[in-house]
């Protein structure tokens, strides 16, 4: 039977990228996409030619008929995300669950690799043995109740942010973790020309990021540790 594979990409540098993903890459019929174009600047850099179909959040339920009719034909597909890993804050978990469902002997491999999340922890300096993901926050709903739950939790806490949002986030975070110690790590950039670590109490980065612009753009981990 066919193999389906969750292969990780750079999160911003090409090079961070293993040489067992370019081999999978290379060797399979078929690699599902979150943007074919994205994906395609690590085809031309490493002259892969293996052809791609979109897989994405607004993919509908014909396109999951497409994929699982591919498996049907014993095809040999991966899976990509536009940088990271496949099912973390992504769709592609949707995907794999459906996949597993109809095809319960298909063998699904993990080609593991970048991991913002992993990489930011990596470089903060904070309490990694026990730790909660967030993924991204939502914009409105829940938003304030999750706030409330980071600044009483005792684990370190760590989400994604985006640069629209970065600055009402910090905010937030002055307000309710005034009444604690609790440390504030954001992670900027990473693996990109731009990367930079930014710590303090929330107020303390909420004010270098206030003072210099420059430093509300990119991609960001936050982390909030004891």
């Amino acid at each position: 039977m066919a193999q389906f594979y969750v292969i990780s990409t750079p999160i911003g540098n090409l090079e961070d990228i293993t040489l067992r993903a370019l081999r999978v890459l290379k060797e399979v019929d078929l690699v599902l996409c979150e943007d074919t174009r994205v994906t395609q600047k690590i085809f031309s850099h490493y002259g892969v030619s293996t052809s791609t179909l979109s897989y994405h959040a607004q993919s509908g339920e014909a396109r999951v008929e497409t994929i699982l009719e591919e498996i049907a034909k014993d095809k040999n597909i991966a899976l990509v995300t536009d940088a990271g890993t496949p099912g973390i804050s992504d769709p592609g978990s949707l995907l794999i669950s459906r996949i597993r469902e109809e095809y319960p002997d298909l063998r699904i491999t993990a080609v593991p690799g970048p991991s913002a999340l992993t990489a930011a922890l990596s470089v903060a300096g904070v309490p990694t043995h026990e730790f909660v993901f967030l993924g991204f926050m939502p914009h409105k709903k829940g938003r304030e109740t999750l706030f409330k739950e980071i600044a009483t939790a005792e684990r370190t806490t760590v989400f994604y942010e985006s640069t629209h949002r970065i600055v009402k986030t910090l905010e937030s975070l002055v307000e309710h973790l005034a009444p604690t110690s609790k440390k504030v790590t954001i992670v900027r950039e990473i693996t990109k020309i731009y990367e930079e670590v930014i710590q303090g109490s929330a107020s303390e980065v909420l004010a270098i990021l206030s003072s210099i612009p420059e430093k509300q753009k990119g991609e960001f981990v936050v982390i909030v540790s004891e």
